[in-house]
């Protein structure tokens, strides 16, 4: 199995790279990172890790990543500080493009409840968070929106999931829960490391194929 693996230098990528490495021992994991410097040096020596620098917009750069990788795995998410021209979604949309090129076909991605989905059900808590998003952070907001619609629409003939998360921690816990809003299941807390193990184990499981769920801590 070769994975690329996008946003992997951020806490919630790193751990997905953890995991896809520890899951799959000899797997080969490519990181595409703006910032490769900012690895851990256990990842960067790692000889089962292939690092490729590069940004969404750089079309050669990416596709070089992709060359002979079978699974995307993305942690990418808005920053703080996040631009309004929905740039994540357009690096989505460049990256179907050669998705389709490569005849790449499984791909998970980070999401938020902002990216609605019809199995949804009303929840005042995750309505709030979201209206709060929305205001507060509108250019945020704005692009997990997007990217939602852009991988529904230009990749539905992918194998694509959407692992939508809500408020991330730090603990250790691996235990998930996936399943949709307001199902009286999915809370408001999960540890990163959960996320990253939902995503790695749902590459073989597929259970989530063509789907968004929500997921959380037990």
């Amino acid at each position: 199995m070769r994975f690329l693996i996008l946003g992997a230098t951020g806490p919630s990528g790193l751990l997905l790279v953890r995991q896809a490495l520890a899951a799959y021992p000899q797997s080969v994991v490519v990181i595409y990172a703006r910032s490769p410097e900012k690895l851990p040096a256990d990842l960067a020596a790692n000889p089962s890790v292939v690092v490729v620098k590069g940004q969404l917009e750089e079309l050669d750069a990416l596709e070089n990543a992709l060359q002979g990788v079978d699974v995307i795995l993305s942690a990418l998410g808005p920053g703080p500080w996040h631009p309004s021209n929905t740039p994540l979604a357009k690096g989505y949309s460049n990256l179907i493009d050669l998705m389709h090129k490569h005849n790449i076909k499984r791909l998970l991605c980070l999401g938020t409840a902002s990216i609605k989905d019809e199995h949804d059900k009303f929840s005042l808590i995750f309505k709030s968070f979201v209206t709060s998003v929305s205001t507060l952070a509108h250019s945020a907001y704005k692009d997990v929106v997007a990217i939602g619609d852009i991988v529904r629409t230009k990749g539905e003939d992918l194998d694509w999931t959407i692992v939508r998360v809500p408020i991330l921690t730090n603990a250790e816990s691996r235990a998930v829960v996936g399943g949709y809003i307001g199902d009286g299941k999915v809370g408001v807390f999960l540890p990163r490391l959960a996320f990253a193990v939902f995503m790695v184990e749902e590459v073989e499981k597929r259970e989530w194929v063509k789907k968004a769920p929500m997921i959380s801590a037990p």
